[in-house]
């Protein structure tokens, strides 16, 4: 099992020395790998039709997540960086390509891309993207991303997307994961047809469930089920911590994050009480 934290947007404050000490006592404490989400932009809740389903709003405190990763890739050396998750599709394709491809190689490959289509459409509409065409976008841009990523000159026409005879650099030798997340199914069964994993928002009896829906799907259209990695959140201290990822890794999960609670002041005192309640489940991440 791998076990990874949470970045804590709200809680650690403005300060990026902060960060990097975080980061680097995550790693120390030989925590797997560090999770950031993503929103362009928060938006206010009042008088939205259809009104906003998600818990962000114009108040909530993000960085942008491949920024912030390749800041926290300078000050660590072991560290998995994931977006958990980047909403892809309200982005330029090319664009997100070559920056993944630029924190890959400076990072001796420890990027890992999560992704997803969000829920916030005033975002959408903000950057110019149609809210009601993410799904089919998202998919055509992981089929372009991992082109770009590995030819050396891409002639491309797609729905959405139209590359003459343009490639860039430095290509890559293996592909950047890319991970799902979400709670639809059409997201899990884009895992099963094109991902490398799944990320669950909540770990929970449908979560529990849907990897074996989501495995069952792999092999149906001819992928190795047992490729995919199963991410979730954890919860809770001490033994109620411990035995929610002992569920999750008897179900086929693979990963887990938790999250530490506290403010920027105690965050790393948080980080080292958490890591005595997993004991010997950290040693093995």
């Amino acid at each position: 099992m791998k076990i990874g934290v949470g970045f804590p947007y709200e809680a650690i404050g403005t300060d990026p020395d902060v960060y990097r000490a975080y980061a680097r006592r995550a790693e120390e404490l030989g925590f797997h790998h560090m999770t950031f989400i993503d929103h362009v932009l928060g938006a206010e809740h009042a008088r939205r039709d259809p009104p906003f389903e998600g818990p962000y709003t114009e108040e909530s405190v993000f960085h942008e997540p491949l920024t912030l990763i390749s800041w926290l890739a300078a000050s660590t050396e072991r560290l998995e960086l994931c977006t958990t998750i980047l909403i892809l599709a309200q982005r330029q394709t090319a664009l997100v390509a070559k920056q993944a491809a630029e924190i890959q190689v400076l990072s001796g490959g420890r990027l890992r891309l999560g992704l997803g289509t969000g829920w916030n459409f005033v975002e959408y509409e903000s950057l110019g993207i149609p809210f009601a065409q993410r799904g089919a976008r998202l998919e055509e841009q992981v089929e372009v991303l991992r082109k770009l990523w590995t030819e050396p000159v891409l002639d491309y026409t797609g729905r959405f997307h139209r590359i003459d005879r343009a490639g860039q650099r430095p290509l890559l030798g293996s592909m950047v994961p890319i991970w799902f997340g979400g709670f639809s199914d059409a997201q899990q069964d884009r895992c099963a047809r094109l991902g490398d994993g799944f990320v669950f928002m909540r770990m929970s009896r449908l979560s529990l469930s849907a990897i074996g829906k989501i495995r069952d799907r792999a092999e149906e259209v001819g992928r190795d089920p047992d490729a995919l990695g199963f991410e979730a959140p954890a919860g809770g201290t001490g033994r109620e911590l411990t035995g929610a990822i002992e569920q999750w890794e008897a179900a086929g999960g693979t990963h887990v994050t938790v999250q530490v609670p506290g403010e920027a002041g105690g965050l790393l005192g948080g980080l080292s009480r958490v890591a005595r309640d997993l004991g010997e489940l950290l040693s093995g991440s």
